[in-house]
């Protein structure tokens, strides 16, 4: 039976379920702890293009589990230890190396939008309110979360978030850049794998070269790196350019599927 966070596996897209959905999928410590290790399994595949971070039942999720709270706050050495656990996992979400896309319905509140967050993209449907409620609790949000809002939305809207600690809908979080899409519920899977062709016609180099190269500038990098450099010429000697090239010289529709890089 599946477990409260469990991968599954469809081809080119693997799904990341938070699974509670009789606790609108709010997360345990151990699915924050267990979340690591999930992406690392995730990535084994190698036909992976997509990860596709979804909650069952109609929720993304309602963040962090707070039937834990008395235990987990009951000393500063033990709320340390549950910070980092978080910490670590939302680091290794948005380091993944191939795209990610949060399915946004539902609650999406506290530590679920800052798991939103931590994914490149965010498709949500009608039904979706997103909330940023460390306010509500006297606590504070942590750095890497909020600098991920603030890329996301901007200055402004990030302390109207945080200091009202309001729910937005789906229509002002698009507004906002807190949500890239918003399709109808019904039409989501259709609407997604609308999207998701293109994606998948392209280049998977491609996709996690500029993915890194595109996390450099937004975490301060602003002029040319040897690191930069190197992801830029390394690419003329991989197979998907030299299946790209051909291609072009061919006049036909390059095919990466089949392609390591």
């Amino acid at each position: 039976m599946p477990g409260p966070l469990h991968l599954k596996r469809s081809g080119p897209v693997t799904e990341l379920v938070l699974n509670r959905p009789d606790r609108r999928n709010a997360l345990t410590e151990q699915m924050w702890a267990d979340l690591p290790g999930l992406l690392d399994e995730a990535l084994e595949d190698d036909a992976l293009r997509v990860l596709l971070v979804r909650g069952a039942g109609g929720h993304f999720t309602a963040g962090a589990d707070i039937g834990e709270f008395a235990d987990i706050y009951a000393t500063e050495t033990r709320a340390d230890a549950y910070s980092v656990t978080i910490a670590r996992a939302l680091d290794a979400l948005a380091a993944f190396p191939a795209p990610v896309v949060a399915k946004v319905e539902g609650a999406c509140i506290g530590g679920g939008c800052g798991l939103a967050l931590a994914c490149d993209l965010r498709f949500a449907t009608e039904t979706a309110r997103l909330g940023i409620t460390p306010a509500k609790l006297g606590l504070a949000y942590p750095f890497n979360d909020t600098k991920r809002l603030v890329d996301a939305v901007g200055v402004s809207a990030a302390k109207d978030l945080i200091f009202t600690a309001r729910h937005v809908g789906a229509e002002e979080a698009l507004a906002m850049g807190l949500v890239d899409r918003v399709w109808p519920a019904d039409r989501f899977e259709t609407e997604f794998k609308a999207w998701l062709t293109p994606l998948l016609a392209g280049s998977p180099h491609t996709a996690k070269v500029m993915k890194r190269m595109i996390g450099l500038i937004a975490s301060g990098t602003a002029s040319e790196t040897s690191e930069t450099r190197e992801l830029f010429r390394a690419a003329f000697g991989g197979a998907d350019f030299q299946e790209g090239y051909n291609a072009f010289l061919e006049k036909r529709a390059p095919d990466f599927s089949k392609r390591t890089t």
